[in-house]
């Protein structure tokens, strides 16, 4: 028998999307890398937190769940960097998960900063 799952729905983080534009901009970018390898765990969040405010952890995410309290871990998913640098890989991963699980708005918000992103690394 199959159960039906309850998919997690997700606001597009706009103060994010603007982050990640400053970020680019600012050259604060990885080009290539390994996302498994570089995205942040558990440990690096923490830390990040102990020094940094949730809406500073807010801005590394695309995504703000739906129902989530602010001043937790659970209401921010989508993250497209390492907490210090942009990561071309991240957006790379964030497009591909929302576009399999239908969140449009997010998908449309990655899939623009990756061309924001291309457009820079283009210009000399």
């Amino acid at each position: 028998m199959r159960q039906n799952r309850r998919i997690a729905s997700y606001a597009l983080n706009k103060d994010a999307v603007a982050h990640a534009k400053r970020l680019i901009d600012a050259r604060q970018y990885v080009v290539r890398s390994r996302w498994q390898d570089v995205q942040p765990r558990a440990r690096e969040q923490n830390a990040f937190l102990k020094a940094h405010s949730f809406a500073d952890y807010a801005l590394w995410h695309l995504g703000l769940t739906e129902g989530a309290d602010d001043e937790t871990k659970a209401r921010y998913a989508f993250v497209y960097g390492d907490l210090r640098r942009l990561h071309r890989m991240g957006l790379i991963a964030c497009h591909y998960r929302a576009a399999e699980w239908r969140h449009k708005e997010i998908e449309l918000a990655a899939h623009e900063l990756l061309q924001y992103l291309d457009a820079r690394i283009a210009r000399p």
